[in-house]
């Protein structure tokens, strides 16, 4: 009797994770990628002073599937693999990092998100290059010379470490190639030489039909989590998205229906 009613209790759980973790946008989520690349591309044009030499920013699915990786860790610090770029990216020579937590996982917004990003442009002058405080999660969204991001959002039903013991979600950006280069400013402005665009230059940026085109990786990194389901704080929800959503339902029917076969008195009809 034990492990029928426990078997209930399992399904029912099952269902809990798959709705939990299809609260958050996945990295396929075209909604989601076209928020990512709108909003950084508006914060590329809008630079001060113009840029000459901003190149378009568009998605890379290799570099969302490594932000989902490292986002899956729940830690509220840059990935600890950035340094070591075949372990990050299987082709670029460089990938840079933004990342953003908050709590209650409600309180999670990409353009919200991203403007807090850029709003350290106040902390930033562009003719000395300097900061005046945390300012390189700006610089790196507007570094002209990344024209890749791969973005992605994880809810951690157990906190963030280095951050919230509560529920929180975890926000990660990547970017190729990597801005913030020590010495370097962000981008030539165009009153030092006009505009230098290989391409189409719209809206203070420049497009390349090569450079945009999209491509699709069969890879993931060595280190993300749910190769192993290593990480006890957010295992279950790996295999919530991987195995159990589309199960969940089917697991539910025949939990409900062997309660009612070994226990007809539990539902009452009148």
């Amino acid at each position: 009797m034990a492990s029928r009613v426990q078997m209930f209790l399992q399904a029912w759980t099952l269902l809990g994770l798959a709705v939990w973790s299809a609260s958050m946008p996945e990295i396929s989520d075209v909604k989601f990628i076209d928020e990512c690349v709108r909003e950084h591309n508006r914060a590329r044009s809008g630079v001060s002073p113009p840029a000459s030499d901003m190149l378009y920013m568009t998605w890379d699915a290799g570099l969302a599937i490594t932000a989902r990786a490292w986002a899956r860790h729940c830690e509220f610090k840059h990935n600890i693999y950035l340094g070591d770029v075949r372990r990050v990216h299987p082709t670029f020579s460089s990938v840079g990092e933004n990342i953003w937590t908050g709590a209650p996982p409600s309180s999670f917004d990409v353009s919200r998100a991203i403007q807090r990003w850029v709003n350290e442009t106040q902390y930033y002058n562009y003719q000395a290059n300097t900061c005046q405080s945390i300012c390189g999660h700006y610089t790196q969204v507007v570094w002209a010379s990344s024209y890749k991001v791969g973005c992605a959002v994880q809810r951690c039903p157990n906190g963030v470490e280095y951050f919230t013991k509560h529920e929180g979600a975890l926000f990660v950006c990547n970017y190729a190639t990597a801005g913030n280069i020590n010495g370097r400013q962000p981008y030539k402005s165009e009153g030092e030489s006009g505009p230098k665009c290989e391409g189409t230059y719209k809206d203070n940026l420049c497009r390349s039909p090569e450079r945009d085109s999209q491509k699709s990786y069969n890879w993931t990194p060595d280190w993300d989590p749910v190769l192993t389901l290593a990480d006890t704080n957010i295992g279950t929800g790996y295999v919530a998205t991987l195995i159990i959503r589309p199960v969940a339902l089917i697991i539910t029917f025949a939990a409900a229906y062997a309660v009612r076969y070994f226990y007809p008195d539990v539902f009452c009809y009148e």
